[in-house]
């Protein structure tokens, strides 16, 4: 009947006492994931096994007195007791020691395969390609609703807005999610016009959430990308094997955006210094254009152009005039100096003799007879005078 219903409150407080009574303290095997670590010094966990999961915490006292570090993945053994917490409605196992018992089972599994992939190096540094510094189309591969791709396209639109961005939906969780990523990551090498880059991104969670970001096709599908490939899974402590493979690792989706985009601001501010220079040195130029010019215009050829050739007319004139005295004055020295040499000659010429009553014999020949013994009786002789010449033939001769 409605009257006889209990509150909330009342029932809570039955199930606490009757949980809390029926299992006493005890051992419980399993193990740690989603530690969180409060700044009150409380730890805060998950332990699980394969089928079922506990959320628990151990309280800064009894965490003080470990003698190890709790860690993601690890299996341990913890001893404690059952708590109902009423105002949640919900229960939790209270730890109050632990004692490790080595990896868990995904741990396991996680580290074998990075083992065999990194043998296979396909986590190489020379593998890794840089990204462009400017791409035009990008690709991110994850869930359509989920908080990765609006933190990536919000700080993609405050980063720069130059860019397309194709968001190819996938399921980032759960059965199914890294057949459905592979399927993404081949959907990007499919579109056209091509992509410049293709982003494999989710938000945080513990290992179970992420654990399809460690599944070998998915490794093999990001190392094969002809695409530049970004991992952006899961928060900054988070690693999987994805972003080993990918050739740059994003802590975040919108640490993501950083690296894939170039810094707007910062192009812009470059943008407007560059336009503040070239319009300073257009102004300068055009500045230095001007003088010039102006230079230019009071020069007198440009100012009074008639003046500067009937200037250069008196000159030519002037020049005509000196070369026409230079030549006079070369041409009377020369014939001074010819005067000069013709009297020299003239005053050595033998013919100038002959007018002082000298004569000159030739032979034959017309050579000048200098010796008797030159010529024969019989020969016939020419006499050169100052006036005219004799002809004579030769009767006698005498040497002495």
């Amino acid at each position: 009947m409605p009257e006889k219903a209990i509150s909330v409150a009342d029932l809570t407080l039955h199930i606490k006492a009757m949980v809390e009574e029926l299992f006493p303290s005890m051992w419980v095997a399993g193990e740690i994931s989603d530690l969180v670590r409060a700044r009150s010094g409380h730890v805060y966990f998950t332990l699980k096994d394969e089928s079922a999961q506990i959320r628990s915490v151990m309280w800064r006292s009894s965490a003080e007195r470990l003698n190890f570090d709790l860690e993601d993945g690890q299996a341990v053994l913890c001893f404690g007791n059952l708590e109902v917490y009423a105002p949640r409605g919900t229960y939790q196992l209270v730890v109050r020691k632990a004692q490790p018992q080595g990896l868990g089972a995904l741990q396991l599994a996680f580290q074998k395969l990075q083992a065999k992939l990194a043998a296979e190096g396909l986590f190489a540094a020379e593998r890794k390609r840089p990204l462009p510094e400017f791409p035009r189309r990008l690709g991110i591969v994850t869930s359509p609703t989920g908080a990765a791709v609006r933190d990536f396209l919000q700080a993609a639109a405050n980063r720069f807005r130059g860019v397309e961005i194709v968001v190819i939906p996938a399921l980032v969780q759960g059965q199914g999610a890294a057949k459905s990523i592979v399927a993404g990551i081949r959907a990007a090498h499919q579109i056209t016009p091509a992509l410049d880059v293709v982003i494999v991104s989710r938000g945080g969670g513990s290992l179970e959430d992420l654990w399809c970001f460690n599944e070998e096709p998915v490794v093999r599908a990001i190392a094969e990308s002809r695409l530049p490939t970004v991992s952006a899974v899961g928060h900054e402590i988070d690693v999987t094997l994805a972003d080993l493979a990918a050739d740059v690792r994003a802590l975040t989706p919108t640490d993501a955006a950083t690296h894939v985009l170039p810094d707007g601001e910062r192009l812009l501010s470059a943008y407007q210094n560059l336009s503040q220079r070239l319009h300073r040195s257009m102004r300068s130029n055009l500045a230095d254009r001007q003088f010039r010019i102006d230079a230019l215009s009071n020069r007198p050829i440009l100012a009074r152009p008639h003046e500067f050739i009937q200037q250069r007319r008196r000159d030519l004139d002037e020049l005509d005039a000196r070369a026409r005295r230079a030549a006079w004055s070369q041409f009377q020295q020369a014939r001074s100096k010819l005067s000069s040499s013709a009297a020299s000659l003239s005053a050595l010429s033998p013919l100038n003799v002959l007018t002082r009553g000298y004569s000159v014999t030739l032979n034959q020949d017309g050579q000048a007879i200098h010796d008797a013994n030159e010529v024969q009786v019989g020969d016939t002789i020419e006499t050169k005078l100052h006036l005219g010449t004799v002809e004579s033939t030769v009767v006698r001769r005498s040497t002495s």
